[in-house]
């Protein structure tokens, strides 16, 4: 046997060999393999996607109108703290899409302009109106809705989810599917929450604080609000604390808190949250550390207001409010609450990833049941299979012996097709499914055009080794045309399709690649294999 053959025998056996051990762990044969095998050896395979494994598929709107009135707010609140912090007598307010400072001298203007170069003038009549312009408020939005993908990509990677697809849809949309996951309230909840982490101190000297009731019931905040919010001083806030009933985890009251608007810190410079147990009272709580610029402003925030109170705010609600009993360096801090180990978990998990820069509203919540999963794959394993017996009759036929050469091509792409799925971790789609079961197709598509072109040869008088020959050299150029313009296609789909179709697009690329391979070297193989034993004297096409 010559060595050109006995190499592609030896390549041909590799990928095959490679292709099965890739393969295996989506086999039952894998959960009784010796664990230096499965320690070792490629352990994923195939994923099943969300049409065929179910899971949940979700739809959230980024609101981006919050994300200019969020910005807007921290603008004045921050301008409002420089302002005190040099002891000038004035006042910061929102007027509907304004800022407005107070007074109007160059000390201010300055302290505006550096901190804020974005904030546009808008008046100036005894009072500083300033405000965003068109171009900055979109801005603003395109920015939250970018931040809002990356931080949701990163929260759901901490969640432990496979495979998941997280895009952006239009302007301020998020599509994001999470396959295997059967718990959609969790889920919501841990991409939903805004993670707003804010430190700020609770105004215990004013007489408004004195009044305030020391617990409400669920449900009276709003009657309460609206009876005592002209009774609240500018500058400062009432948030609530909802304390929750330890054995059933149901809110039984709220404790209103008075607290300074100014955020002292947030959670921007956090660089660690993870969960610990109070060993006193056996509860989880969260247990933060700052970068060195949160260190640094925590321990000048603690050193200045020993034996007052700083709240621990994460989105509007005070989860504690410790008496500052001595200046706190380390930049360690934490948050305790009646929660459940997963609640504290899953706070854990946004506060790593980040607070999200506006709010979510969720406009689809579909849970996807895996029956229909298996019904597809049933579905997709008989057809795939009809459609491969069709096939090897059809070739066998019309091509006799060289026909059951192009047979066991075919049979050689699905198992290269199927190893190399599992080789790429590939997600099983049902669209996907459609592709393998194009690609069986396609598999002796090549070996069409080269047998016809070898009947052609022998027509000519050519010996079956010369027709051959000649088969394979004149339709070369044919096959690979044909392929690379399908490999384009199927990139289009895959950088602009959603999951599924990506799925698709990935079968139907894998298995041109692939068809190239077993058409221009597995079955020229076997010919050659079959010649090389002696003369041929005839082809059996």
């Amino acid at each position: 046997m010559k060595k050109g053959i006995l190499l592609r025998i030896i390549l041909i056996s590799i990928t095959v060999i490679a292709a099965f051990i890739f393969f295996l762990p989506n086999t039952p044969l894998f959960q009784n393999m010796p664990n230096w095998w499965t320690g070792n050896m490629p352990s994923k395979g195939i994923v099943l996607g969300l049409d065929l494994q179910g899971g949940i598929h979700l739809v959230f709107e980024v609101e981006g109108d919050k994300a200019v009135e969020i910005a807007k707010d921290r603008a004045a609140t921050s301008i409002a703290g420089a302002i005190q912090r040099k002891n000038i007598q004035g006042t910061v307010k929102r007027e509907g899409p304004f800022v407005v400072v107070t007074p109007d001298n160059p000390t201010v203007r300055k302290i505006v302009a550096d901190m804020y170069p974005s904030l546009s003038l808008s008046e100036s009549t005894g009072a500083l109106k300033y405000g965003f312009s068109t171009a900055e408020v979109q801005k603003i939005k395109d920015t939250a809705t970018d931040q809002v993908l990356e931080i949701i990509r990163n929260r759901i990677d901490q969640f432990g989810v496979a495979e998941p697809t997280i895009l952006r849809q239009g302007a301020n949309e998020i599509v994001v599917q999470l396959p295997g996951v059967r718990d959609p309230k969790r889920a919501v909840d841990i991409i939903g929450k805004t993670a707003q982490l804010e430190f700020k101190l609770v105004d215990t000297e004013s007489p408004v604080a004195a009044e305030l009731p020391s617990k409400l019931l669920p449900g009276e905040e709003a009657q309460f609000m609206e009876k005592f919010k002209d009774r609240i001083p500018q500058g400062d806030e009432v948030l609530f604390h909802n304390v929750m009933d330890k054995e059933t985890h149901q809110l039984v009251e709220k404790i209103p808190y008075l607290l300074k608007k100014e955020v002292l810190l947030t959670g921007d410079t956090l660089t660690e949250a993870k969960v610990n147990i109070d060993q006193r009272f056996n509860e989880p709580y969260v247990s933060m550390r700052f970068n060195a610029t949160g260190a640094k402003i925590f321990e000048d925030v603690t050193g200045a207001n020993v034996g007052k109170m700083l709240a621990i705010i994460l989105d509007g609600t005070v989860y504690s409010a410790p008496r500052i009993k001595d200046r706190i360096s380390g930049g360690d801090a934490q948050i305790s609450g009646s929660f459940t180990l997963d609640e504290a978990k899953d706070l854990a998990i946004v506060l790593r990833a980040g607070a999200l820069p506006a709010p979510l509203k969720t406009l689809q919540n579909l849970t996807v049941g895996p029956s229909l999963g298996r019904d597809s794959i049933d579905a997709g394993k008989m057809a795939g299979l009809l459609a491969t017996i069709m096939v090897i009759i059809f070739m066998i036929f019309y091509y006799r012996l060289s026909g059951l050469i192009a047979d066991l091509a075919l049979v050689l792409n699905l198992v290269l097709l199927m190893g190399a799925m599992a080789a790429l971790n590939a997600t099983l789609t049902l669209p996907g499914i459609a592709g393998i079961i194009l690609a069986i197709g396609m598999a002796v598509d090549s070996n069409v055009l080269m047998f016809e072109r070898m009947r052609e040869e022998i027509r000519a008088g050519k010996t079956p080794r010369a027709a051959v020959e000649g088969g394979y050299k004149k339709a070369f150029w044919t096959i690979f045309d044909s392929h690379v313009t399908t490999l384009i296609t199927a990139a289009v789909l895959f950088q602009f399709g959603t999951g599924p179709i990506k799925g698709f697009a990935v079968a139907l690329s894998l298995g041109v690649l692939i068809n190239l391979f077993t058409a221009l070297i597995g079955t020229k193989t076997v010919f050659d294999i079959i010649q090389s034993r002696g003369e041929v004297k005839g082809l059996s096409i």
